[in-house]
């Protein structure tokens, strides 16, 4: 069995009882790096959470590990991340001062509703609910949030407002903003051309905003730049976080809704990371087991004093790109993290707050999504348009408006196009049996026959529309001089017809009666004739035929012309 398909039949903890010792180096190198990338990570999504800076470390060693044992994903990295931050920053920012005792508990009570409504979600097999959101329009949120972290970020690297910029603060923040810039436009080439593999190269190019960061907490520890205007991080206690929960009992209500909904962002953003790079490393994701993998997961921040977790696309990428075969790799930067907790911390306290939101510009920009707009403004200008809807509802509206925005136009979209099917009028492809669109390719008609080809189902949303459309090609044909007999609708793509749309039809047959037409079906499919039989349609419709196949219809045609009727 190969490396990347020995997982596919995933059971908790099967990858640790497949374990091959062949994976182990790539496992720690992986959990290093992320580790590296975690601690600046988690610092300043806690920031952008309204929260102390070491909750975003508190949220990155437990949550992991129940993702590890839970979870389906090989190399996806659970903690915190950017658009969550926002999320609990903004549900927080009007129920507690930022920072505050009380801020902690409902950042935990938030991580807990989360939990629970994830779990509840596996157990009850609700991963579809995923689809209601497409992609263009979740990448319209995604872009639309990113937008709205890095304008956030501005005052913090600037020092200040536009009006009150402090010159060290700016120098430092725009500096290390250049410089994240450059490594990542160009440092992987670079390191490429020097002799290092394209993998490791890419990996490190990724890791230019620890380097960044460190030096900048040399700069700003040896010249006392703290002294000058430089806000920094500050004190950040040492040791574990305390095992233990408490709730706010009068914030239930106030925090069930945003937390509901952050539970489907967790799931959406986590669910997308799973599946890019699953399509990667041949494996197959269990949504059910991602459910209960995050549910549990928020639940052990929820209870160490962390926040919402999900999976993050940018890190489980570095993941990946550094060697990670198994969780093993997010279980050693969880324990690395712990480490890192349990020495003295005197040294996060010289983090400086510009260089922190210069890391926080970086990762969201990147996040930004000008491809799939472009792509999407060539193919299908409605998909465009649900993008923007979303990216703008974040922006104008807020993030949580912004999903809910989201999630409508994608219901919208999936909406307007089922009750505005694609109607084909066919003739035949001379000397063949093959039906297609006239006005596509050239193609025999009989003068008293209309052949259409409804692409799509038929129910309750586009029963009336479907119908109108054949009396108005019948029309068209009378004022065009033409006498129709027979009109004859093909039901290959035909996979349901409801109640509302089984009536429009007996009501589209008594028109057309009253017109001297008679209706006939073709390649009705069996599951649709089925229930088609145990109605009432059949007696509804006495001169009705039923044709196997449109060319068997069409042979029927030519063998009754008009006058021979």
């Amino acid at each position: 069995m190969s490396d990347q398909t020995w997982h596919q039949s995933q059971g908790m903890l099967n990858w640790l009882k497949n374990y091959q010792r062949a994976f182990l180096i790539g496992d720690v190198s992986a959990g290093v790096i992320v580790a590296l990338l975690l601690i600046p990570q988690g610092v300043a999504y806690a920031i952008v959470a309204g929260l102390p800076p070491v909750t975003g470390l508190y949220a990155s060693i437990l949550p992991p590990l129940a993702y590890a044992l839970f979870g389906s994903s090989m190399v996806q990295s659970v903690g915190a991340q950017a658009i969550t931050a926002l999320m609990i920053g903004t549900t927080l920012s009007t129920m507690a001062p930022p920072g505050s005792p009380l801020n902690l508990v409902l950042a935990a009570q938030m991580a807990l509703i989360a939990g629970v409504t994830l779990l509840v979600c596996g157990a009850l097999r609700l991963g579809f609910l995923a689809s209601f959101l497409s992609r263009p329009v979740m990448s319209g949120f995604t872009s639309g949030s990113a937008l709205v972290i890095a304008g956030e970020q501005l005052r913090p690297l600037l020092g200040g407002a536009l009006t009150s910029v402090r010159p060290y603060s700016a120098c430092i923040g725009l500096g290390s903003l250049l410089l994240m810039w450059l490594a990542k436009k160009y440092l992987a080439r670079l390191l490429e051309q020097i002799g290092i593999r394209k993998k490791w190269a890419d990996t490190l190019s990724r890791l230019a905003p620890v380097a960044v960061l460190l030096t900048a907490m040399l700069l700003v520890s040896a010249f006392g730049l703290n002294q000058l205007g430089v806000a920094v991080v500050g004190k950040v206690p040492s040791g574990l976080p305390d095992i233990g929960f408490s709730v706010s009992n009068d914030h239930w209500r106030a925090l069930l809704g945003p937390s509901m909904l952050m539970a489907f962002v967790i799931f959406l953003f986590s669910q997308s990371a799973a599946q890019s790079l699953a399509q990667k490393r041949n494996e197959r994701i269990k949504v059910d087991h991602e459910l209960f993998g995050l549910g549990a997961a928020n639940l052990l921040s929820a209870v160490s004093g962390g926040f919402p977790v999900t999976g993050s696309i940018s890190r489980s990428a570095v993941n990946y790109e550094a060697g990670a075969n198994t969780p093993l790799a997010s279980v050693i930067s969880a324990a690395i993290l712990a480490l890192v907790l349990v020495a003295p911390t005197g040294w996060l306290s010289w983090l400086p707050m510009p260089v922190l939101a210069a890391t926080i510009i970086i990762a969201v920009v990147g996040m930004i999504d000008f491809a799939t707009l472009k792509e999407s403004w060539n193919y299908d200008r409605s998909d465009a348009a649900a993008m923007l809807g979303a990216a703008g509802g974040v922006i104008l509206l807020g993030i949580e408006a912004g999903v809910i925005l989201g999630v409508a136009l994608s219901l919208a979209s999936i909406i307007w196009r089922a009750s505005h099917p694609h109607i084909a009028v066919l003739g035949r492809i001379a000397g063949s049996e093959h039906f297609r669109n006239i006005h596509r390719h050239e193609a025999e008609t009989l003068a008293d026959v209309l052949m259409l080809r409804i692409d799509s189902d038929l129910f309750f949303g586009n029963a009336d529309i479907v119908v109108g459309h054949v009396e108005n090609l019948l029309n068209e044909r009378t004022s065009q001089g033409l006498h129709t007999h027979h009109v004859l609708l093909v039901m290959s793509a035909v996979n349901v017809i409801d109640t509302t749309a089984l009536h429009a039809l007996i009501e589209l047959n008594k028109n057309l009666r009253d017109r001297d037409i008679t209706l006939h079906f073709s390649e009705i499919k069996g599951p649709v004739m089925d229930r088609l039989q145990r109605s009432h349609f059949m007696n509804a419709l006495p001169d009705v035929q039923l044709f196997l196949s449109t060319a068997q219809a069409y042979h029927y045609f030519e063998m009754h012309p008009p006058l021979s009727r």
